[in-house]
């Protein structure tokens, strides 16, 4: 009994610390800048549309959330693509290589994406991928490569050998094995992983504040920067830029709810 009370107390204290900043971000964003300064957790008086409209009048704002999705969704279709077919090769081979293959990756979660900053920004620069949607997918997919391996890796050792072992015996090669029997018995899981990926994806700041310097070409994190000044910082309208921005992020989990709950009980079952 004092267990699960104890259990109640804590994940409510969890919930509040949860919905204590979604409340000051909701509220905050339909204040006026005085209102938000008097009264910074109160309901908003007189309740205003105003920062939406200004958010969205004073710049481009549908460029730079197609400049966001771009690099999202680039980054996430190669991370999945790319680290299914590496997670199957570890898992297919058993041996000291599948162990080795992923050992190394594993080391790439080690370090840190700060202490790459230099060598990336003078490799793109030398291949000419420096403000470059196109540059910032690849180098995003590389640098987040080891998390989808090691997500998807767990994921795909889940899956029941005897299929896989019977579709060998029938003659069918290993790229069949993997297009028509493990990618669709992992499709859970890779929505579960593309999920993560997502939000780690739409939320960077550090890859596109290194390689984009077009205006035209920024993505949403950087855009929301621009409200913040050296003197004056417009509170406002910066929480309704992070409002609008985690909507796509919460419709999308809300869709793929079921499959993200899915692939985490597939992930923590031994098959």
């Amino acid at each position: 009994m004092v267990m699960r009370w104890f259990k109640r107390v804590l994940l409510s204290v969890y919930a509040l610390l949860i919905a204590a900043p979604m409340y000051f971000v909701w509220v905050s964003s339909f204040k006026t800048s005085s209102n938000f300064f008097t009264k910074p957790l109160a309901w908003p008086d007189p309740w205003t549309w105003d920062n939406l409209h200004q958010l969205f009048r004073n710049q481009p704002m549908w460029g730079y959330f197609l400049n966001s999705l771009l690099v999202t969704a680039g980054t996430v279709i190669l991370e999945l693509l790319l680290g299914s077919m590496i997670a199957y090769a570890i898992v297919r081979w058993k041996g000291r290589l599948g162990a080795v293959i992923f050992g190394l990756f594993v080391a790439g979660l080690i370090v840190p994406s700060q202490v790459n900053m230099l060598p990336i920004y003078a490799l793109t620069r030398s291949l000419g991928w420096s403000d470059s949607l196109a540059g910032l997918v690849i180098v995003t997919t590389a640098m987040l490569l080891p998390v989808s391996v090691f997500m998807l890796t767990g994921y795909m050792r889940m899956l029941p050998s005897e299929i896989l072992e019977a579709g060998s015996i029938d003659g069918a090669s290993e790229w069949r094995l993997y297009a028509r029997i493990a990618l669709p018995l992992a499709a859970p899981s890779l929505a579960a992983t593309a999920i993560f990926l997502l939000v780690m994806v739409w939320n960077d700041l550090l890859m596109p504040m290194l390689m984009l310097s077009s205006k035209s070409k920024l993505t949403l994190p950087l855009v929301l920067l621009q409200f913040r000044g050296e003197y004056v910082t417009q509170y406002p309208m910066l929480l309704m830029g992070v409002l609008v921005m985690a909507i796509p992020i919460v419709v999308l989990f809300v869709v793929l709810q079921r499959y993200f709950v899915a692939g985490l009980a597939a992930g923590s079952l031994k098959g």
